[in-house]
């Protein structure tokens, strides 16, 4: 059960996850999944559940979509969601659209305590009640949402790339906000990100989510607090953390014979027989010791994670202190390890606007806290660990008048 709308205002847990290599082995992931999901909705007992994800029906959309709905209808029918009265599920899986297909997926989920809340119609211009349990799919053209897919010079590399984001607006008591999920450019070679500080990838996304940004607080709306949560993709500075990794290493490039490209890069020790610390190719990071990246959660790496300085002003996190998100193994018997194909780094994140981070109440005690983290830390959850937030939002922050809401000064 769980705890009433009260003056502590409503319980909030908002989930990212890239759940991409769900999809690839759903006898065995989408139920460690599910279950650890589950475990963390009844440890917390939110009212209000908000799970964005990314890469709904796998890399191979085509072959495995089909076992999107099979998921969906799993989680809508876990125990752990059997209080929660009213539900909105937002997929786009129209993937033979590919001038539209993101393959973001939202899902909302409201407890049966949760009285007053509305969600923004976007063509309407106001907002409404929320009754039963609704499945969009497809081209998504609710009027519930505004989705976009990023312009396709963001990114020419990748002809057809499903990176883009979906927006969602509600009103919960007296306080309205928005629901971003966002899916930025990945880092297509190590090789090319090594380069130079920071990396050409980490331009291309600190342009498209300016883009967002921009987007979500222009005229045609009003301006309300946000929270954007998604797979931002964000990678530690490459050339920053080899330098620190290899320091003391002496390097070997390996070129094509063809073509004289760069085709591997070998970091071995200047004594100890010359042992190999560090291989890089185009897909693959291969570092001597994964531990670093384990020890204190990572955190002493987290000088190197910089692509958030560039919007200090406009987003806020609180402080991460759990282990880079990805990339994870994909062996389902494999919780802890990552893959040798990329520097393990924060993808997944939870932001928000100043106004928004306004909204999260104090906890008043250790049962109420604010926590911050990842979700199934000891088993696979795929290549990407998803990350949660939960929190206690003020729903007492504004008076309501005519679908105004004055709350929703933003910053």
């Amino acid at each position: 059960m769980a705890g009433k709308l009260t003056a502590q205002g409503a319980g909030i847990l908002l989930v990212t996850a890239n759940v991409g290599s769900l999809f690839e082995d759903p006898e065995n992931l989408q139920k460690l999944w599910l279950r650890e999901f589950c475990q963390t909705v009844q440890a917390h007992r939110p009212q209000f559940v908000a799970v964005h994800c990314q890469e709904v029906g796998g890399k191979n959309y085509e072959a495995s979509m089909t076992h999107v709905d099979s998921f969906i209808k799993e989680l809508l029918s876990s125990d752990a969601m059997k209080d929660y009265n009213r539900a909105r599920v937002y997929l786009d899986k129209n993937y033979k659209s590919q001038e539209q297909f993101t393959a973001l997926g939202c899902c909302y989920f409201l407890h049966e305590s949760l009285k007053n809340i509305q969600q923004f119609d976007f063509k309407a211009k106001k907002f409404k009640k929320v009754f039963g349990k609704e499945i969009h799919s497809d081209a998504l053209s609710s009027a519930s949402l505004e989705k976009e897919k990023f312009p396709q010079d963001y990114f020419p590399e990748c002809k057809w790339s499903r990176k883009g984001f979906i927006r969602t607006r509600w009103t919960l008591g007296d306080c309205a906000f928005d629901l971003v999920n966002i899916h930025l450019f990945h880092d297509a070679s190590n090789l090319v990100a090594w380069e130079k500080s920071p990396s050409v990838y980490s331009g291309t996304r600190q342009k498209a989510l300016g883009f967002v940004l921009d987007r979500i607080t222009d005229q045609r709306f009003e301006r309300l607090p946000y929270f954007i949560f998604g797979d931002f993709n964000f990678r530690l500075d490459s050339k920053q953390v080899i330098e620190s990794l290899c320091s003391t290493a002496t390097m070997q490039t390996v070129r094509s014979t063809d073509t004289n490209e760069v085709q591997k890069l070998i970091f071995r020790e200047s004594d100890n027989d010359h042992k190999v610390l560090l291989q890089l190719e185009k897909k693959l990071f291969h570092y001597i010791n994964q531990d670093v990246f384990r020890e204190n959660n990572g955190t002493q790496l987290l000088k190197f994670d910089q692509e958030l300085c560039v919007f200090k002003e406009r987003l806020h996190e609180l402080d991460i202190s759990f282990p880079p998100s990805y990339p994870y193994s994909e062996d389902s018997s494999q919780g802890k390890q990552y893959m040798n194909t990329r520097c393990p780094s924060w993808c997944d994140r939870i932001l928000m606007s100043s106004s928004a981070k306004d909204l999260i109440l104090k906890p008043e005690n250790e049962e109420k806290s604010i926590t911050y983290d990842n979700i199934g830390p000891n088993v696979c959850m795929g290549d990407h660990k998803p990350v949660y937030l939960y929190f206690r939002l003020n729903t007492g922050a504004g008076k309501p008048n005519a679908n105004k809401h004055k709350c929703c000064v933003v910053q």
